[in-house]
């Protein structure tokens, strides 16, 4: 869905949350495949078996791409990335967890080098089914001031 947004329309406390997408063994072959990283705490169910953790847990890329790809279902056209800062991955996710993101309207600023726009983080939260959260970063945009693009 396009939602059409200046910086000034953006509201600090605001959220919005996706909806669930459970993870696969599909999803840890994939991206170990897309990545080359077959390292054996991903990839190894015997090993991990022997481990504190006792099982396979998904790599932290994974968890990144799939938890900022849920929020992918609200583009604005008036945004784009500028970065991410503060990612944390401070809970495992397993093959059969269901995750969710949670986005929250964050700090703006207007930005100096860039006439025009403003900065806005998306403070991004992904939880698991038991609420505990699996990834946080905080999503840097560039929008758009109202009458001001160059």
């Amino acid at each position: 869905m396009e939602i059409s947004q200046y910086f000034e329309d953006y509201e600090p406390g605001a959220q919005r949350r996706t909806t669930g997408r459970t993870i696969t063994e599909t999803d840890f072959v994939v991206h170990a495949g897309h990545t080359g990283d077959f390292f054996p705490h991903h990839m190894d169910a015997v090993w991990c078996a022997t481990q504190p953790f006792g099982q396979r847990i998904a790599h932290g890329t994974m968890t990144f791409a799939i938890g900022v790809g849920l929020t992918a279902t609200q583009i604005n056209p008036r945004a784009f990335t500028y970065g991410y800062e503060r990612l944390r991955f401070p809970t495992p996710v397993h093959v059969g967890d269901t995750l969710h993101t949670t986005v929250t309207i964050g700090e703006m600023t207007p930005e100096t080098k860039r006439p025009g726009h403003g900065r806005v983080v998306e403070i991004t939260e992904t939880k698991k089914q038991d609420g505990s959260t699996v990834m946080y970063c905080e999503h840097i945009l560039m929008v758009e001031k109202r009458g001001e693009a160059v």
